[in-house]
């Protein structure tokens, strides 16, 4: 039996799953699928995607099955399992790291990364700079191709691994290693290449810096995204992020109404352009653009299908849709029991305030027994040009609502706390803020369901 190699070990297993059948065990390792070393997940999930599998285990020596064996310390410990299952069906399997692998560090250093705009003495995961193009398909993370290599772009197209989510930021090459401060930055185009010509399907990013990569440069970009067409199927404009700690980095500038307006009746022109000929509206300004220029958002149609959501990109058009359709399907008006009142307060980050307080007046209209007050939400923290809600920490929460009246429960959305965690991003938990506030927090989900639910205690 095999001894060396790659080994992956595993934490979890599935109950009732096809690995807990044969025996698998928490502390047990993998050693190779079909006769291959695992190199990480992108290996895994392809290698196990066929009927008839054959493994090797690597069995914990006092497991349960070990033990149950009577072997001895000196006795082979590697079980070779044939399995045979569905394509489709998972093991059942989970690995001390998600990607089977370390996590790749970026070799950039962006003039606009967040990253290095952290303060300090926050948590080390925070400093950690991404940029792993498995993380793009298991996340939807963006990433720059910089720490990509052949074999990797091989990889991807052998296994037809798709959507991978790009971060362009230019199409000129030059100005594209000014950005990314990496002289090799220039060189990725040829690797986009070989993923449009594969057929691999691609979005697209570009973090706006004002005076840089805006104006004749954007238009450039926008113009330049023709050619990777139909496989690029969306591209969005975001506006850079600036905090206060930004001592000893490049000097960038915010956007304001007016530069907002240029870059919202840029996108706009090219969207139309793309619609005439391909049938698609191709590239995005986020919401951020609109909101900042006070300009009422795009109709529904013009997303797409909302492929960039998790970039702010129609993400409140899609709210506000999901709010009127919840409230249609109400008879109106809804009293509560003995005319019972509720008021809750709802904080946000002071771009989404106004929203917030609109979608609030439609649902008390439906819900006369409910008050919402709206509270916006200072970035103290991270400086006041930040001002969305997902960067909101537990200390401005409670620096700027303790004291005051709010109600039955104080609703958050879920994009102000750790994925799968009720943790902010400087540590403070929900619990902890609850007991200061003396107020049950309620986390809503990013649907307009949800928030409807919330607000009328419907949950």
């Amino acid at each position: 039996m095999r001894k060396n190699g790659s080994i992956h070990k595993i934490i979890q297993v599935a109950p009732g799953s096809i690995a807990e059948e044969y025996g698998i065990e928490p502390g047990d390792s993998l050693l190779s699928v079909n006769g291959s070393e695992v190199e990480d997940v992108f290996d895994y999930r392809y290698l196990t995607r066929v009927e008839d599998l054959t493994i090797v285990i690597r069995k914990e020596k006092h497991s349960e099955e070990f033990l149950a064996m009577n072997l001895s310390p000196d006795e082979p410990e590697d079980w070779e399992l044939e399995i045979e299952k569905d394509p489709s069906e998972d093991l059942g399997l989970e690995f001390e790291s998600g990607l089977m692998d370390e996590y790749r560090s970026c070799r950039n250093r962006c003039i606009f990364c967040f990253v290095d705009q952290m303060p300090a003495g926050m948590r080390e995961t925070l400093y950690f700079h991404d940029d792993d193009a498995r993380l793009s398909f298991l996340q939807g993370n963006y990433i720059t191709l910089t720490n990509m290599s052949d074999h990797d772009i091989d990889r991807i197209i052998r296994y037809h691994l798709e959507p991978i989510n790009i971060s362009f930021h230019t199409m000129n090459p030059a100005l594209r290693c000014r950005m990314l401060h990496n002289r090799f930055a220039g060189e990725v185009f040829d690797k986009i290449k070989r993923l449009k010509e594969a057929g691999i399907e691609m979005n697209g990013q570009i973090v706006l810096c004002r005076g840089i990569n805006d104006k004749a440069e954007l238009e450039y970009s926008l113009k330049a995204f023709e050619q990777y067409l139909p496989q690029l199927r969306s591209v969005s404009v975001v506006p850079v992020g600036l905090t206060k700690y930004r001592e000893h980095l490049p000097k960038l500038e915010s956007f304001d109404r007016e530069s907002a307006c240029e870059v919202i009746e840029m996108i706009e022109r090219w969207q139309n352009y793309y619609m005439e000929r391909y049938g698609i509206h191709l590239v995005h300004a986020s919401d951020e653009w609109y909101l900042l220029a006070g300009r009422e958002l795009p109709e529904a149609e013009r997303y797409d299908g909302y492929l960039q959501l998790e970039n702010g990109v129609g993400m409140i058009r899609l709210l506000t849709e999901q709010v009127r359709e919840t409230l249609e399907q109400t008879d109106a008006p809804v009293r509560t029991p003995c005319g019972k009142k509720r008021r809750v307060t709802v904080a946000t980050g002071m771009l989404a305030a106004r929203t917030l307080r609109s979608l609030a007046d439609e649902i008390t209209a439906v819900f006369p027994d409910v008050t919402v007050d709206v509270a916006p939400i200072r970035n103290d923290f991270f400086g006041e040009k930040i001002t969305v809600s997902g960067l909101i920490t537990g200390q401005d929460l409670v620096g700027q609502l303790q004291g005051k009246d709010l109600g039955e429960n104080l609703l958050i959305p879920v994009n102000m706390l750790r994925s799968n965690e009720q943790v902010f991003l400087d540590d403070m938990t929900v619990s902890q803020i609850e007991e200061t506030l003396q107020t049950k927090i309620v986390i809503v989900e990013s649907d307009g369901r949800s928030l409807v639910d919330a607000i009328t205690g419907t949950t």
